[in-house]
């Protein structure tokens, strides 16, 4: 794989045909990935190492090339014991940060997890490259297996871009493990007005022309996506929408009437509380070691699972009717 410097395989990937031309971007090339605060590396061993490259090059020359690098941008640091590349443009710690990111994320497959943690890598010397070789596991996380979505995201994109509506198919998984087309292969014709990353998953945001209404699907479970030649439409109700209240209200709990629900915790659950429904949520003492709560929900079956996961530590209050409807789930799981 050729790296950002031309070079492939540990040879050149083109024939240098003016050393005076090439020879600071080796110099460049050197510092980038030889050179660190722990690795400087003197002018006579610098000339050594582009010579390798087929580069020749005096002290002096050399010099001159860290002076032009410095007025460029470069942060060129020299001392007692040679030359090093100081900042940059991503720190070691910031690269091992991303590099977790990207590896424990369920997002990204194994295999562009792999391409893009090698990106990454290029922007550190390579003495830190190897703290970069790193394996996060992360608990009942499994990589998607769906390759199409970063696909899928350039095309709802563009259609945003060019402000136009789009076509797909919406999938779902079967018992045999495949992903089958909803609905006998309907063809889903919207208007997207934003993607939303939420709880590991990407959402497109978009106004459903057939409901005349703001839905939003998992960008993953789409397929055959086309753009239409048609206007996006619904720009006006979705410009009335509080998005931050929409996705707290609507991903992780998918869809359901939107309701105020009063709560009942135990004191030790606050946390856990706020780390589902966020800081904002409504919240105070009620004694006897118990907390009440408010929050604004899409009550639904996965609302319901979330109280159930809890052990009892939180009870639902009111409304009477959410309560009724939650006893009669537990009552249909027990038959």
């Amino acid at each position: 794989m050729k790296n950002r410097f031309g070079k492939e395989g540990g040879k050149l990937g083109f024939e240098v045909k003016d050393d005076r031309k090439s020879k600071i971007l080796y110099v460049l090339k050197v510092l980038w990935e030889d050179t660190d605060e722990e690795h400087p590396m003197s002018a006579v061993l610098m000339a050594s190492k582009l010579k390798e490259y087929g580069i020749e090059c005096e002290r002096r020359s050399i010099l001159h090339c860290f002076d032009s690098l410095e007025e460029f941008g470069f942060d060129i640091i020299r001392t007692k014991k040679g030359t090093y590349l100081g900042e940059r443009v991503l720190e070691l710690p910031e690269l091992k940060l991303l590099v977790d990111a990207v590896q424990s994320s369920k997002f990204i497959t194994t295999g562009k997890s792999a391409n893009l943690i090698a990106h990454l890598s290029e922007l550190a010397s390579l003495h830190d490259r190897k703290y970069l070789k790193r394996q996060v596991y992360v608990n009942g996380r499994v990589k998607t297996m769906n390759e199409s979505i970063y696909y899928n995201i350039d095309t709802i994109e563009e259609s945003m871009r060019n402000n136009e509506q789009i076509s797909f198919q919406y999938y779902n998984w079967n018992a045999d493990k495949k992903m089958v087309p909803r609905h006998e292969g309907r063809i889903y014709r919207v208007s997207p007005w934003s993607l939303v990353w939420d709880r590991e998953r990407y959402y497109m945001v978009a106004y459903d022309n057939s409901s005349e209404q703001i839905r939003h699907y998992r960008v993953d479970k789409m397929g055959n996506i086309n753009n239409l030649d048609r206007k996006r439409e619904g720009k006006k109700l979705f410009d009335s929408i509080d998005m931050a209240n929409y996705t707290s209200l609507n991903f992780g709990m998918f869809q359901g009437d939107k309701q105020t629900v009063q709560l009942e915790a135990e004191e030790d659950m606050a946390g856990v509380i706020i780390d589902h429904f966020g800081p904002s949520v409504w919240m105070h003492i009620a004694g006897e070691g118990k907390i009440s709560v408010s929050v604004d929900v899409a009550v639904s079956n996965q609302f319901f699972g979330w109280v159930t996961a809890m052990a009892g530590k939180v009870k639902i209050v009111s409304p009477k009717s959410v309560k009724a409807e939650y006893n009669e789930l537990l009552r249909k799981c027990m038959i």
